[in-house]
């Protein structure tokens, strides 16, 4: 499952990187430049914050939690 994700800035980063380190299951940032383990801190501030991100999850895994804990940075598409 792939979501559109924000992040802006250096405390968004920790923030998110926060969140995510508390799943057991593999969270993943893609961008144009690659993509890292949202687990990563170190990996996080690799990312170009000036591009397009994307959150991934594994399909077969249940996300409510966990967009509900990142909904301040997540986009969602109305339907």
């Amino acid at each position: 499952m792939t979501r559109a994700i924000r992040v802006k800035n250096t405390e968004d980063i920790q923030q998110i990187n926060k969140i995510v380190t508390k799943y057991s299951f593999d969270i993943w940032i893609h961008g144009k430049s690659g993509m890292v383990d949202a687990k990563s801190l170190l990996g996080m501030f690799l990312l170009s914050l000036n591009e397009p991100l994307s959150l991934v999850v594994e399909d077969d895994v249940d996300t409510k939690k966990l967009f509900k804990d990142l909904e301040e940075y997540l986009d969602f598409d109305e339907d």
